[in-house]
Formats: C-alpha cells, structure tokens, sequence
C-alpha cells in the first residue's frame, strides 16, 4: 500500500561528508549534512551540563530497561560525536558500544534496547551485523535493524537482520531524510507487519538543525504519522522524544490508535525549552496513555549526567504501577514480551 503524501518531499545526500561507515564498508562519497534550514532547537549548539552523576539507580525503583542506548561502529560512532560538537550538544560520554552497555549494565540498568540508523544507501548489511554480533552475547540487550529508503531490496535486508536476532527497526527522518508517508518506505512497514516485530521511527518534527541536509519541519509531522498508523494498523510504532515539538497532536493519536508507543528520550531532563504549550506538556504525556509511554535516555550522546531524567521521573510520585509501566512494562508490550522480569534488578 502507498503512502504518498500529497506534499512529500526529500532531499537526496550527495558529496563527500564526515561521516564515517563501518570499518568494512567503503567510505567514499559519503554524504554530508550542511544544509541551512531556519530556526529549530538546535538553530545553534546547545551547552552540556556539568551536573552531578549518581554512582547507580536507586534501588526503590523498579526494573529499569532502557528503551533508547544508541550503538554504532567505533568509526562512525566517533564521526556522530564530531557532528554533536558542531551542530548538537558536548557529549558528555564517548564510549563505544560496548563500553556504553557495560555502562549502563554496571548502575543497575536491567535491559537496554540498542539503536542504530544507516545515513546512506549500501551500509544497513553491515551496520546490522555489527549490532547483532554485538548483543548476540548479552541476554540483557535488545538490538534492533536499520535499513536506508534508497536501499535496494529493503525486506530483504531486514529480513536478514531478523534472522540474525535483530527484534525490531530503527529509522531517523531528520538523518536518511524521508518523510513517514514516503512511499520508499512501504516495504519497511510491509516486513515489519508480516513479522510482528516493531518499528523505533524519529518522526517528531525536532530537534531541528542547520546540520541536517532536510527541514525536518517539512519532513515531519502528525498527520503524516497517522497516515502510517491507518495504513498499517497492525505494526507497532514507536516515536522517540515524546514527539516533539508536537506533544498535543501525539497525545490525540496516543488516544486514537492502539499500535502506536511514544519514548520519553531527553524530554524529561528539564534540558530542552517547553515544546507547543497548546495543551501538553512533556509530564502531561505520561498521563494520556501509561501503557504506551516508555523510559529510554539516548545514552550515551548526551549532554548532561546519564541519571538526570530518571531521577526527575522518580521525584514525580508516579505510585509503583505507573512507574513500572514507565520504566519496563510499555518497553515490554512494544517489542512483544517482557524485556525484564518485574523481581529482577
């Protein structure tokens, strides 16, 4: 089924950029990202915050997954943070994959869900293999796929990343510049759906940035999100931040349709300045739809302490149901079955 979109657009990336492939995958003619497109959260850098870092969660919470940990290969790792330091945020935490999960592992997080998004054509292959190598031995972690819309044989390779034990797909609008109606994306929803494996989507409208080579405010959008929810109404999506900048149309949705989750990533940390004000708000999303709002950080690109957002939520007197549901259950029904056990920690 179609999904055009009466104003879809997309912007192809073209030239040589500084992002760097896997190690195993050919860096030439990699695309950059340096077109000007306006105001947006991040029209400029955003500072880091020096503050304090707890040695662990506390224990009066509940199981703790991590719905939100981003993993990639040392190399192209190292060229996102060289991104960060010009268009984003310091990053305060340059591990790589490995050591961010033992990280994580180390504070009492109790499963992480690892992400990753393919920013040209030809590297999902490998950039899926690498993920799956790299939870294959961690029974704590849960990795995901990713696929580029101008890939050839997009449900193949995601069909491989499935067999490899990859539970889910990963994709970012504002980096592989696709709108979530774009028809090249109709192969993505198809496989999903006829192997119940869920879809992670950044389709919220920011953090806008002159460092992306599209407008994600052009790109992006609620309606454009329903389009998906309708014309698959039996995948489960998944929108990172809350949404943002869009909190009360997602909450609307959140309310319309059964197969759509939000994650809580960055929103909660009092970092970002208020999204629309027309009616919600990022801790007013909690209350819409417990059930399909998950705990997740986006560790470990982050400009300030890893525990910062989880210690607001618990000073939010949640009561210990609404905050189980945060912090694992919404995480388990997304991907289909518990990713903790209620007594593990």
């Amino acid at each position: 089924m179609s999904l055009i979109h009466a104003g879809s657009s997309h912007a192809r990336l073209t030239g040589p950029g500084a992002l760097a492939p896997p190690d195993d995958i050919d860096e030439e003619q990699i695309p950059c990202c340096l077109a000007q497109h306006g105001d947006g959260l991040l029209a400029h850098p955003l500072p880091g915050i020096d503050d304090v870092e707890g040695a662990r969660l506390p224990e009066s919470l509940p199981p703790v997954v991590d719905a939100h940990v981003h993993v990639f290969p040392p190399r192209l790792f190292e060229a996102v943070w060289r991104w960060f330091d010009t268009w984003g945020w310091p990053i305060r935490y340059r591990l790589q994959a490995d050591a961010a999960l033992d990280f994580l592992r180390a504070r009492g997080v109790a499963h992480a869900v690892a992400l990753h998004y393919a920013h040209k054509p030809g590297i999902a292959r490998g950039m899926n293999r690498f993920v799956a190598d790299l939870v294959g031995p961690r029974p704590d972690v849960t990795g995901v796929a990713t696929v580029h819309p101008d890939d050839d044989d997009i449900a193949g390779i995601l069909r491989e990343g499935f067999a490899l034990g990859l539970r889910g797909v990963k994709l970012h609008c504002h980096v592989q510049c696709f709108a979530p109606d774009d028809p090249r994306l109709d192969a993505v929803y198809a496989t999903c759906a006829a192997a119940g494996l869920p879809l992670i989507m950044h389709a919220g409208r920011e953090p806008k940035s002159p460092g992306y080579a599209c407008d994600p405010h052009a790109l992006c959008g609620v309606e454009r999100v329903e389009a998906v929810l309708r014309a698959y109404p039996t995948v489960r999506l998944c929108v990172p931040h809350l949404g943002m900048d869009e909190l009360a149309g997602y909450a609307r949705l959140l309310v319309r349709y059964d197969t759509l989750w939000l994650d809580t990533t960055m929103t909660l940390a009092d970092y970002f300045a208020p999204a629309d004000g027309v009616g919600a708000s990022p801790r007013s999303m909690l209350e819409v739809r417990p059930d399909r709002v998950l705990f997740g950080t986006d560790f470990p690109n982050l400009p300030y302490a890893w525990d910062r957002e989880i210690a607001r939520i618990a000073r939010m007197g949640l009561g210990e149901a609404r905050l189980g549901m945060l912090l694992h259950g919404a995480a388990g029904s997304l991907f289909g079955a518990p990713l903790v056990q209620p007594s593990v920690r």
